[in-house]
């Protein structure tokens, strides 16, 4: 897939992200729920929680409703969690991959099959767009001020970096699923703290669609994206820079 096309898309999304504060609020509170639950409350021992905090910190969520978080999963009323994944189409042949963590299987299918059909496009059986992307560890950092680009990629791609863009105000660091740990750990060595980052599905290939196209398909991805019981949407679309702007 281009760089520019990750980027536009990743962009899209962090833009998406800080209109809808509240909304991504009570899914990192989730995530930080579940990870303190099926692991140690403790992050120094548990390394998906850690992660769970230094992104809810990137989005700058206050303290106070982290460790409420936590308490909550390490309580005797604490709400179980199932995570669990979905697939379909929008319009316009748009392949889409939905995780969810939900209270309520049936609820959280129901909800996810409405909004394919409501807007066009249709859910489809497990396994028919998960071949259509590759797993890669993704960590978005804020640009070091005088940062000398060659060296910071050298290293990276020492701790097992895959690929290093840069831009203005970012640098996007993507990496095997497999080297996520030791990536973050040179991260660390770095004394570099990524405002995001996480397990990512990046498409092996992307649609370009006409500006209506686009916007048409972009309806059955928003909506799902307002699902509370909806954690995270990937899409195949090639979003332009032009594009991503007439989205907003």
């Amino acid at each position: 897939m281009a760089g520019h096309s990750k980027w536009a898309n990743i962009k899209h999304r962090k833009g998406a992200q800080d209109k809808k504060r509240g909304k991504i609020f009570t899914k990192l509170i989730k995530e930080i729920t579940v990870a303190a639950k099926i692991g140690s409350p403790d992050p120094d021992s548990n390394p998906r929680l850690r992660l769970a905090i230094q992104n809810a910190k990137g989005v700058n969520m206050p303290k106070d409703n982290i460790e409420r978080a936590i308490k909550k999963a390490t309580g005797a009323d604490g709400t179980e969690y199932t995570e669990v994944t979905y697939e379909g189409y929008a319009p316009n042949g748009v392949a889409v991959f939905v995780e969810c963590t939900t209270d309520n299987l049936n609820r959280t299918v129901s909800s996810v099959r409405s909004t394919f059909n409501k807007y066009g496009g249709n859910l489809a059986t497990n396994g028919s767009v998960e071949f259509l992307f590759n797993r890669k560890g993704i960590f978005q950092i804020a640009r070091p001020e005088g940062i000398d680009e060659d060296e910071f990629e050298l290293e990276l791609a020492d701790g097992g970096a895959e690929e290093v863009e840069f831009s203005e105000d970012y640098i996007i660091i993507t990496c095997e699923m497999e080297d996520f740990g030791n990536v973050q750990k040179k991260l660390d060595e770095m004394k570099i703290e990524a405002e995001n980052a996480g397990l990512e599905r990046i498409p092996t290939t992307s649609v370009s669609l006409s500006d209506d196209d686009l916007q048409q398909s972009m309806k059955v991805i928003d909506k799902l994206e307002d699902d509370d019981d909806v954690q995270k949407v990937y899409h195949n679309i090639e979003i332009s820079e032009e594009q991503m702007q007439l989205l907003g």
